[in-house]
């Protein structure tokens, strides 16, 4: 996000310190925890002979930027003004096998804009992309960000609407 903000929604000054610790044994999942928050558990990926039905580090990776992503667009939406009912955003990670080894080389951030009636779509356009340029996330990795947006009109209307 552009502006980290404390729990009183006072932005704070720079340098910010995250800090994550694990924790492993021989055979199970990794144990990821951070002050304040939830634990969370993680395995390889089936790609790389984990378990199936599991965070890994690869989606762990494709979470952080959708959630930046998100985070970011409603930071500049609320500034902008945009009048918008919901937002979904899918993330796909391209994981290659490059000269320097195996490594992500480019995130597709697809979002679905629901945007309110009368609300304009230039504008909605405009955001999703300045979002997609303040996310820090994708903004701190080496892999290509890719934008690929879908926004709607009155979404409510037109899930009310009949099947043709």
């Amino acid at each position: 996000m552009t502006s980290p903000l404390s729990s009183s929604g006072a932005t704070q000054p720079y340098p910010h310190h995250y800090r994550v610790r694990t924790a492993l044994s021989a055979v199970g999942p990794a144990r990821l925890d951070a002050p304040g928050v939830v634990p969370i558990e993680s395995q390889p990926p089936p790609e790389f002979g984990g378990p199936p039905g599991h965070w890994s580090p690869e989606t762990l990776l494709c979470a952080a930027v959708a959630d930046c992503f998100v985070l970011s667009f409603r930071a500049v939406a609320r500034a902008s003004r945009l009048d918008w009912q919901s937002l979904e955003v899918g993330v796909e990670g391209l994981l290659e096998r490059t000269d320097d080894g195996p490594r992500f080389t480019r995130f597709t951030v697809s979002p679905r804009l629901c945007l309110g009636e009368g609300a304009s779509e230039v504008l909605a356009r405009t955001i999703l992309e300045k979002a997609k340029r303040s996310c820090l996330v994708s903004n701190s990795l080496r892999a290509e960000s890719v934008l690929a947006p879908m926004v709607l009109v009155d979404c409510a209307q037109a899930a009310a609407a009949p099947a043709a």
